[in-house]
């Protein structure tokens, strides 16, 4: 027994270090990315895959993964950190389009896949298609941090995010179902597969719909500094493990659970908290694809890759094929049912930038090691993730910024609102210098009057720069307009915040501030309505 107790503490030990070690390099270099100026136009999930092929070159193998666990550790925080972030505003007009594409679009990707590796690889029909549902989740995380960095429209950002939530559930669905299917595909009895595809889809949106509704009314009203952020971790791994223990779908339960939360439960947040909440998800996600994208090029066993360059290649075929076929396809078919427009640049964009990555690993390392032809899996999905990554990720922002897509000009709106900003601040300064009982207070003081007049001038500056500024899209005055709203609220917020620190109240009262704002609003409704059109879309 005490050897036994010996070999698991050493065990443990061993592990630990790993993980420490995984979380140190990935963490340095996704860091140092944004520290040097070569590398910060690269996403930093690009650099952690080359520099874990760099360890894999090496043989230095940082920390082995079981299978079992690998999807439930990455995937829940990520697909639940999407779910919350998503516009479900703008998801609902552009729902046609997204459900084409994450519903078939997965049904073209994943026959695609099977068609070529079993005609052009000799691959059996069971391991095609487990090889196809696996590399039929998209990866938008290096795609949609370049987005935002280059301004690309809200639209398309929605549509590439709100693909990869519903496909990676229905990849994983159609994943799980194929290996319970016998090996040759025999005769399978189609009502016990129905009630299978029924029980795990119905009891994720069940238990998913129950804990998101639970947590949407517990977060807000919890009081303790860490709580909110403590549910939130329970929100995307209690609700995968429940659902899973249940004989259910996690993927689908933790995304059912992260748009209720994401839709409903934040409007319960006062701003203050719903932006500490985002940062800490924000961070979870970072401190996961950090991990993921560096395993996923470390994870890479080049001898397997070399003994299986035929699979791999139909297989890369067949995605870049089947994505064009989905989205140039799907996308006429979307216009033609609800007059929903995706001309060509924004559909070549969609097409290059269907990048695969830490669903269709996760998936693909989840295969048990029994199953025959295991490795013919686990080298087609890496391959093929490595050659989104590293050929298609590396190549979109010279093609987005061909097709015209970037933004006119990032980087005024946030010097824009960094001018409002500092206008707001100066003038708050200015105003309370100008009170009865602080001239009183330091009248004698030749000083006082300088300072006031210097930061009048600066505020004279800053009220120039921004009627400058105003002759730019009305676009850049309706995201200054909300983006002072919010500095409004967030004062607000922290005001109250001080008194229920200081004991003085028990709980944050409602805020005054929104319904102030709407009142202005309405006062002009000619001038506000466009205004509020724009504020919606964003």
């Amino acid at each position: 027994m005490a050897l036994e107790n010996v070999v698991g503490e050493v065990a443990v030990q061993q592990n630990l270090k790993q993980f420490l070690l995984v979380l140190s390099v990935s963490l340095s270099v996704a860091t140092l990315s944004q520290l040097l100026r070569p590398f910060r136009d690269i996403p930093y999930t690009l650099l952690l895959v080359i520099v874990g092929l760099g360890f894999s070159l090496l043989d230095v193998r940082l920390i082995a993964l079981p299978p079992e666990v690998t999807l439930f550790v990455f995937v829940p925080p990520l697909l639940f950190k999407t779910a919350w972030d998503l516009d479900w505003t703008l998801l609902k007009r552009e729902w046609i389009p997204i459900a084409l594409y994450a519903g078939l679009g997965v049904v073209v990707t994943i026959a695609c896949v099977a068609l070529a590796l079993t005609a052009f690889a000799g691959v059996s029909i069971h391991i095609a298609l487990l090889a196809g549902a696996s590399l039929a989740a998209t990866s938008p995380a290096p795609i949609t941090a370049l987005f935002g960095k280059l301004g690309v429209s809200k639209r398309l950002m929605v549509l590439t995010e709100g693909e990869n939530l519903f496909n990676s559930a229905l990849a994983v669905v159609t994943f799980v179902l194929l290996m319970d299917l016998p090996v040759e595909l025999a005769m399978t009895n189609s009502l016990a597969l129905s009630a299978q595809v029924l029980a795990l889809v119905g009891i994720g949106l069940v238990v998913g719909s129950l804990l998101g509704l639970t947590l949407s009314y517990l977060i807000p009203s919890s009081d303790l500094r860490f709580l909110g952020r403590s549910l939130l971790l329970v929100a995307a791994y209690g609700t995968y493990l429940a659902t899973e223990e249940l004989g259910g779908s996690g993927v689908v339960a933790v995304i059912t659970a992260g748009a209720i939360l994401g839709s409903f439960g934040t409007h319960r947040l006062n701003p203050q908290k719903h932006q500490v909440l985002t940062e800490f998800l924000g961070f979870v996600a970072f401190l996961v694809n950090s991990i993921v994208f560096l395993l996923i090029g470390d994870q890479i066993n080049f001898t397997n890759l070399g003994n299986n360059l035929l699979p791999i290649a139909a297989a890369i075929g067949a995605v870049v094929v089947s994505r064009a076929l989905a989205v140039y396809g799907l996308g006429g078919l979307s216009y033609w049912l609800a007059g929903s427009q995706i001309d060509w640049r924004e559909q070549t964009l969609l097409w290059w930038t269907g990048l695969r990555g830490s669903v269709s690993i996760a998936l693909a390392l989840s295969v048990p090691i029994v199953l025959v032809q295991r490795q013919a899996i686990e080298a087609t999905v890496f391959g093929v993730v490595l050659f989104t990554l590293l050929v298609q990720g590396l190549t979109a922002k010279p093609l987005l910024e061909w097709l015209g897509l970037k933004g006119s000009n990032p980087g005024t709106p946030d010097n824009y609102v960094r001018v409002i900003a500092r206008s707001v601040a100066l003038n708050q300064i200015l105003n309370h210098l100008h009170q009865d009982d602080v001239v009183k207070r330091w009248e004698l003081n030749p000083k006082f009057f300088r300072y006031r007049e210097l930061v009048r001038q600066e505020l004279g500056k800053l009220q120039g720069e921004l009627e400058g500024q105003k002759q730019d899209p009305p676009s850049l005055e309706a995201m200054a307009d909300e983006q002072l709203q919010r500095e409004l609220i967030a004062m607000e917020t922290g005001i109250y915040a001080a008194f229920v620190r200081a004991g003085f109240l028990e709980q944050t009262p409602p805020l005054l501030v929104p319904t102030i704002l709407e009142q202005g609003d309405g006062s002009d409704s000619a001038a506000a309505a466009p205004s509020q059109e724009r504020l919606a879309e964003r």
